[in-house]
């Protein structure tokens, strides 16, 4: 009997994903742990293996689609002596709704149910559903225009880009305008108004012939801009900068690296050993909030940020407080390259519970940075600058750095902000501490 290939869930928070390579064409035998496609994730792009054996029959899900919910049928397989008129027996299921996780790190949900086995159809599909890509529905959005009333010409009858940008062209109808606001009879109250948002980027810029040019919104893109703005909207931030004598320190640091070639140790890689330090002599700031409890760890699992061509992931030095600065070291340069090139595992940038972002190599002095939920802190470390400073009553040089602490205040209070910034502060000022 034909088998269907799912999306796979690669992560507990994963709904949906790009489909962005298949490995195999229709007619190709494949065996268990044969690698048939990539799929990309809202952080990288991972290889999906085969977990039986037999012949691809149907591939249902074409390269590049996006937003393909997961335990959605994205290919059939035939079994061995199967023929290819078995396909024509089998009710291949309509994509299942991608499976509901909580945005924390808890791990996945319960099973999803299949729905009834539906048939796409161009102009809204089985029950009103329309099958348009995000883009299409965005510009079909900003113009006015009737979705429905296009024909796709994607896959499944999917309205693309393409059938908007030739809708407008021809001049497809428009949505019907509502109906004008009736004068309110005397005595009453008119009800609220909420005047229409403004026009996006892309509608503005064409309105006002700006040059410029548009690019998709990768998952990760997608997902940083989800995150960000939920962080900024339901965390109640505050700030606490300190600043840090690393002159000690880039002695030592220059010291240690004469004498190991092959080990570099980089200003970061202490940042990242005295936050893991601080945080197990003040464990009330190593704490997330949550609405059943409040959560203390027992590690400090120091994330990360590092640029990547797609956006800001974090990976995670798990136990940070275990680990000297070798290994500290070592472990980020593997964790940041294979995050440049999108080849992390989902438990590598998963998980942790403070964060640490530095842009002291770019020239910046100071920053304050938007805090990872469900952490209740993160680290902004800024440039290390000469500046004036007294010393017992005269005036000498030091390097200064700047660092600023972003906390949730739900679950991290003043007091204790400080307590591990003045905690965090000795270990930097004073690294022998950080060689034991």
């Amino acid at each position: 009997m034909p088998i269907n290939i799912l999306m796979p869930a690669l992560s507990p928070t994963m709904t949906e994903g790009t489909l962005a390579k298949w490995h195999v064409k229709e007619g190709d035998e494949v065996v268990s742990g044969d690698v048939i496609a990539e799929i990309e994730t809202d952080k990288a792009t991972m290889e999906v293996e085969a977990v039986e054996e037999g012949r691809i029959g149907r591939i249902l899900v074409d390269e590049g689609a996006e937003g393909v919910a997961v335990n959605n049928v994205i290919a059939v397989l035939l079994e061995e002596g199967e023929e290819e008129s078995a396909l024509d027996a089998v009710a291949v299921a309509a994509p299942m709704p991608a499976a509901r996780h909580p945005v924390s790190d808890e791990g996945p949900g319960s099973d999803p149910k299949p729905e009834p086995t539906v048939t796409p159809k161009p102009n809204g599909g089985a029950a009103g559903r329309l099958f348009s890509s995000p883009l299409a529905r965005r510009m079909a959005k900003q113009a006015g225009l009737d979705l429905t009333a296009l024909a796709g010409s994607g896959p499944h009858g999917r309205v693309v880009k393409a059938d908007v940008d030739a809708a407008l062209a021809g001049g497809a109808p428009a949505k019907a305008a509502p109906p004008p606001l009736s004068a309110p009879a005397r005595g009453t109250v008119a009800p609220a108004v909420i005047a229409p948002a403004g026009p996006g980027a892309k509608q503005l810029a064409d309105l006002l012939g700006m040059a410029h040019r548009q690019e998709g919104l990768s998952n990760m893109r997608k997902t940083i801009a989800r995150r960000l703005t939920e962080a900024k909207q339901t965390v109640p931030h505050f700030y606490l900068t300190v600043d840090c004598r690393i002159d000690e320190l880039l002695k030592i640091r220059k010291e240690i690296n004469s004498r190991f070639e092959d080990s570099k140790i980089s200003v970061n890689d202490f940042v990242i050993r005295a936050s893991a330090m601080a945080l197990k002599q003040i464990p009330a700031a190593n704490a997330s909030w949550d609405d059943s409890g409040m959560i203390f760890y027992e590690h400090a699992d120091i994330s990360v940020a590092v640029a990547t061509p797609n956006g800001l992931i974090t990976p995670v030095i798990k136990a940070a407080e275990t680990k000297g600065l070798a290994a500290i070291s070592k472990e980020m340069k593997d964790l940041a390259a294979r995050a440049r090139d999108g080849k992390l595992k989902p438990e590598e940038y998963q998980g942790g519970s403070f964060s640490v972002s530095n842009l002291g190599m770019f020239g910046i002095k100071e920053f304050a940075a938007i805090i990872n939920p469900p952490q209740g802190c993160i680290l902004a470390v800024g440039a290390g600058v000469q500046q004036p400073v007294v010393q017992n009553g005269e005036i000498a040089v030091a390097t200064v750095m700047s660092c600023t602490l972003s906390v949730d205040h739900r679950v991290v209070d003043g007091a204790v902000g400080a307590q591990f910034l003045a905690a965090f502060r000795n270990l930097i000022e004073y690294p022998p501490i950080m060689l034991h």
